[in-house]
């Protein structure tokens, strides 16, 4: 039988057997399973996020089509929609959580190339909704009439990856996520929105060495205890203050700048621990969060994480998790071929050549016409 190393070959290349195996071993998924083994369901759900398949029909049918092109990958081709769809339901679908980070941990030494000159680590933190239909996921009540579940992410501005990922019911307040579970590094600085205001978080993130910038929330009482450095216009500062607030929690003096943004003929307050940046670093550090909104735009646009292949709390975490996989093996290839386009062109290209015999270098250099007539040429091929 010809060895086919196809573009899906090369991608999942990346994920180490051993590893992969010894969380399934962990979880104990694969005792007593006779038809169909995680490692062959983490590839069927994988195969449905890039190709973007509807159902599981699709997928099923998908697999039988090119099983001469998977069969070295260890895969059965004759994988069946029911055992499928209780693979989803009833495998933990911790797995996929713990070989999430097991590849963020891959992709921690990726380019750090930022648009900023200071050498201090910026994180972003916020929260996305994925809205679901409460009378087709009960489980997952956001509110009287609706359903809901929230992505909340510590983003890594500089190599644009998820740097940490907890998934919760809809109602859960991305304050006590942070608190909970995010960890604070030394000398690195978090931006965020009014969502997470809380003296209590500036304090740990003060206590831990690092910095915050934030907008300020309306009705904060402070008083202005001396001036940093005087602003002009010209660069949109019109005040650098350092000041205190009244609470009992956090009583380090912090740093208010009001700045102009001349686009939108409008005012805002950033605070901020920093007292070395300058006042334009400092707001263009918050002007940075737009990176993790994008991002939010991206995951929503292109991985399927709004419309789901099971209807249980397991199918749905399960299926996100291997989406987010995906986005981090998306980013580990960009950064390991060093190509100057988008992980959205990169998506575009292996979601068309997937199963083609090309080398992942020789898919980024050829043409959608080119692509499309290899891809005619191997199924002439193996349909003969």
């Amino acid at each position: 039988m010809a060895n086919y190393s196809t573009v899906f070959n090369q991608l999942l290349q990346q994920i180490s057997r051993f590893n992969f195996q010894r969380i399934v071993n962990l979880y104990q998924a694969d005792k007593y399973v006779k038809n169909l083994k995680t490692w062959n369901q983490f590839i069927a759900l994988l195969y449905a996020q890039i190709s973007g398949k509807e159902s599981l029909r699709d997928i099923v049918e998908g697999l039988k089509i090119n099983s001469l092109k998977l069969y070295h990958l260890g895969v059965c081709s004759s994988v069946k929609r029911s055992t499928l769809s209780d693979a989803n339901k009833n495998r933990n679908f911790n797995i996929y959580k713990d070989l999430f980070f097991l590849i963020l941990n891959q992709c921690k030494n990726l380019s750090n190339k930022s648009k900023f000159t200071f050498k201090n680590k910026l994180y972003s933190w916020d929260a996305t909704i994925v809205n679901l239909s409460l009378s087709i996921f009960p489980w997952a009540k956001y509110q009287k009439s609706k359903g809901a579940i929230k992505l909340h992410y510590q983003y890594d501005n500089n190599s644009n990856i998820p740097n940490f990922l907890v998934i919760t019911e809809g109602k859960r307040s991305e304050l006590a996520i942070a608190k909970k579970f995010f960890n604070i590094i030394p000398d690195s600085i978090y931006c965020f929105d009014r969502g997470y205001t809380s003296y209590q978080l500036y304090a740990n993130i003060d206590n831990a060495k690092a910095y915050f910038v934030t907008k300020i929330k309306k009705g904060l009482k402070y008083k202005v205890i001396g001036q940093h450095k005087k602003g002009t216009i010209k660069n949109g500062i019109i005040r650098d203050e350092i000041i205190e607030v009244e609470n009992k929690t956090y009583k380090n003096k912090m740093r208010l700048i009001m700045f102009y943004d001349f686009q939108k003929d409008k005012r805002s307050l950033i605070l901020t621990n920093n007292f070395i940046l300058a006042g334009t670093t400092i707001v263009n550090i918050y002007k940075s969060r737009w990176d993790i909104e994008i991002f939010f735009r991206w995951i929503k646009q292109n991985l399927k994480i709004k419309t789901f292949l099971g209807t249980s709390k397991n199918a749905v975490m399960t299926q996100i998790w291997v989406a987010m996989i995906y986005y981090l093996l998306l980013a580990y290839i960009k950064y390991q071929t060093r190509i100057k386009s988008s992980i959205l062109y990169l998506h575009r290209k292996i979601k068309e050549a997937l199963m083609a015999k090309l080398t992942l270098i020789d898919l980024l250099g050829l043409s959608p016409a080119r692509i499309k007539q290899i891809k005619n040429i191997e199924f002439e091929f193996d349909f003969w």
